[in-house]
């Protein structure tokens, strides 16, 4: 069932304090939290609901709070529920009433709850934040007429991918799966396994790289052991996805193009993005557009497998266009040299940049030098905002993550306005020898 709407009386409780008398109404969050259009997130979420069966959901609001805190300040779902509790300033931006001293939810109920916001959630929880910015008059038209576009990768949590690691663990994860699901193994190489494995290490370690290949060579036979045992106990549905990744593991060569390189998340890809200190990296591409003038987050989305960059422009100038404000008009896209040979056909239009001054008129080379600005936000998406380690399952937890990750940027922009205009109330209601004085 939906969740239940929160119903407030006019009549005071007196075992319980309100959080009205409880903190400054002039705190940045708390402002924050009434230039939020909650309502927009009832009427997307209300579609995925039941009307009359099971028992009533959490509350939407506290959900969607929750999600912009835990990546505007770099929390696990355990840490944010529980410095929910000593913090009055989130619960109200929360929705509550009064100040509750235990846990609102579980914290597994966040992980639940991102799967039934999906995608589509995730992008008005964006949304949420850029018409925010607007209200608030922000963000304006002009701000987000001059777009920068980049990819990056978001990494994922999985373990560095060698060959020997990978035939085990696969050899493993298959092993117990075929048992959960009533299939008798009788030789699980389990035992060997862990033994073949830290050999390897070691004799690679030691540079003795024949003795090492013939560990791992062991491995792989033991892998193709176990597969067939399995096969031919017949044909079992609940192993048809493991079996399949397994026999990719087992068949792939160090030359193979869209290489497996982890059990659990095998959409993985190794991307290279001409880094010195990262040669490669293991995760999926993410597409950002940022505005020129503001630095806001216009636009966030995960790009499945490991395409060219020019040919990701199109999926994302229509995502720019479902964020942007509409009065917006024709907007000037800035991309460098990877976006050579771009495939976008749209109405907007998009400077490739050459590096030669003298070649571009003066009015664009302005803005041509501003579309370095998107490398020091795509840093603090990843050092401050999640993006950097990816810990959300799949490719769907690969597009919720990033497009939470700018949320949460246009989040901390905005509390650092409202923040800034605090300071300046705060300095005009101060006498003038006292302003000397802290000057």
């Amino acid at each position: 069932m939906k969740p239940k709407p929160t119903v407030r009386t006019a009549q005071r409780e007196l075992f319980r304090v309100e959080l009205v008398s409880l903190v400054d109404m002039a705190h940045p969050l708390v402002k924050l939290g009434e230039k939020i259009n909650w309502q927009v997130f009832e009427e997307q979420l209300g579609k995925t609901f039941d009307g009359k069966t099971g028992a009533p959901g959490i509350n939407t609001r506290l959900m969607v709070a929750l999600h912009y805190l835990k990546y505007q300040y770099n929390l696990s779902d355990e840490a944010v529920v529980a410095r929910w509790v000593e913090n009055p300033y989130w619960q109200h931006f929360s929705g509550r009433p009064f100040f509750e001293h235990e846990l609102p939810i579980d914290p597994s109920s966040m992980t639940r709850w991102r799967k039934r916001l999906g995608e589509a959630g995730a992008e008005t929880m964006l949304k949420a934040t850029i018409d925010a910015g607007v209200s608030m008059k922000v963000i304006t038209p002009s701000q987000v007429r001059q777009v920068n576009v980049d990819t990056t990768v978001q990494t994922k949590a999985i373990r560095y991918p060698t060959d020997s690691r990978l035939y085990d663990r696969a050899r493993e994860r298959l092993v117990a799966q075929a048992r959960k699901a009533g299939v008798s193994v009788k030789q699980s190489y389990e035992r060997v396994g862990k033994h073949l494995v830290m050999k390897a290490s070691r004799y690679a370690h030691a540079r003795q790289m024949k003795r090492a290949k013939a560990c791992t060579r062991k491995l792989r036979t033991n892998l193709g052991r176990v597969i067939r045992e399995v096969e031919r106990q017949g044909d079992f549905p609940s192993l048809s996805r493991i079996l399949t990744v397994c026999k990719r593991i087992h068949a792939q060569r160090i030359d193979d193009k869209d290489k497996i390189y982890s059990v659990h998340e095998p959409e993985v890809k190794c991307i290279a993005k001409g880094k010195a200190g990262k040669k490669y990296e293991f995760g999926q591409k993410v597409s950002v557009a940022v505005s020129s003038k503001g630095g806001w987050m216009l636009g966030a989305m995960c790009i499945t497998g490991n395409p060219y960059d020019g040919h990701t422009l199109q999926q994302q100038m229509e995502q720019v266009e479902r964020m942007c404000i509409k009065k917006s008009g024709q907007k000037m896209v800035h991309v460098d040299m990877g976006y050579r040979g771009h495939d976008y056909g749209g109405d907007h239009t998009v400077i490739v940049d050459k590096r030669r001054r003298g070649e571009t008129p003066k009015r664009i080379w302005r803005w041509m030098k501003r579309r370095a600005a998107v490398e020091p936000t795509i840093g603090h998406l990843k050092s401050a905002h999640r993006l950097d380690r990816n810990q959300l399952r799949g490719t769907i937890g690969d597009s919720i993550n990033a497009l939470l990750s700018a949320a949460a940027m246009n989040f901390g922009k905005l509390l650092g306005f409202l923040l800034a205009l605090l300071l300046q109330l705060l300095e005009s209601l101060l006498p003038n020898d006292r302003k000397c004085c802290a000057a």
